[in-house]
């Protein structure tokens, strides 16, 4: 039972680390953003390491670790950016489509179909992206779908979902190859390090502005090393499917922190569609 707390705990942290970036950072550029979680992060990932206990590591892992840090930075930008341009309630609950891109790459890369349980979870998946947008109805049934690709938070999430499911599979051979905890710990750091040499490189970075808010930067910094740290030590308790499934849970808490600190609109309707999407998630990863 401990696993489950910690993958609710889990949960919340990733919620709560979105909501915060994007009520004290959301007026800077995307770059910024990302600046910020790794600029304020790293310092707490620099005085735990030393803590964990380094295990053998093979050509394997690094080789995936050199995949795995490009393809991550590119969706923490798409990330921040999502989280910058449209409300959390329209956002983060299309990443629940992690798991539909990963069956859907299952079917055209193995030749792997989908059981009835794995075409309902997506079915519940669609159907909730379909009810966040319910009040469009009125413009036509179709509108919802186009209110989709008009909103860039949604489509920008969808692809960061993408991604995501091909992080998943690599995060998971990387594991494999070294330790959940080191993995965890290391893989940030990497990001957070590579962040802070290459962005400020590609876009002007008002580092006296993110500099002045020290508190809110800890903040931030301190909730997505606790994430990293319930992530690894909820996953290592058992089956990831269910860890996972759990997790997904920070897109419930998202529409939440949407009402409670942006006056978001609609809430009732995108939370239903938020509950059939995480339904559909749990649907997918339990009985697909």
């Amino acid at each position: 039972m401990l696993w489950f707390i910690l993958a609710f705990a889990t949960a919340f942290c990733v919620a709560t680390g979105d909501a915060l970036t994007k009520k004290f950072f959301g007026r800077f550029s995307p770059y910024e953003m990302a600046i910020v979680v790794s600029l304020y992060s790293l310092p707490f990932l620099l005085i735990t390491f030393p803590l964990i206990t380094i295990p053998k590591l093979d050509n394997v892992f690094w080789q995936t670790v050199l995949i795995l840090v490009p393809v991550d930075i590119f969706a923490l930008y798409l990330y921040m950016k999502a989280l910058k341009l449209s409300p959390l309630s329209l956002s983060i609950p299309f990443l629940s489509f992690t798991p539909v891109f990963m069956i859907l790459t299952g079917f055209l890369v193995l030749d792997e179909s989908p059981n009835v349980w794995g075409v309902c979870g997506i079915s519940l998946v669609v159907a909730g992206s379909y009810v966040l947008y319910s009040s469009k109805i009125k413009y036509g049934y179709l509108a919802p779908f186009r209110a989709i690709r008009k909103e860039p938070g949604s489509w920008l999430m969808l692809v960061v979902a993408m991604l995501y499911s091909i992080l998943a599979v690599l995060g998971k051979k990387a594991i494999q190859h070294s330790s959940p905890i080191f993995f965890g710990f290391f893989f940030l750091a990497s990001v957070n390090i590579t962040i802070l040499i290459f962005f400020p490189l590609l876009s002007k970075i008002k580092w006296n502005a993110l500099f002045r808010m020290p508190v809110r930067g800890i903040c931030v910094g301190f909730v997505l090393c606790l994430h990293v740290l319930l992530h690894v030590l909820a996953i290592s308790m058992v089956e990831a499917v269910y860890m996972i499934s759990v997790k997904r849970m920070s897109i419930l808490f998202a529409i939440i922190y949407g009402w409670l600190l942006f006056k978001e609109t609609d809430i009732k309707s995108r939370m239903l569609g938020a509950i059939l999407m995480f339904l559909g998630i749990g649907v997918i990863t339990l009985l697909g």
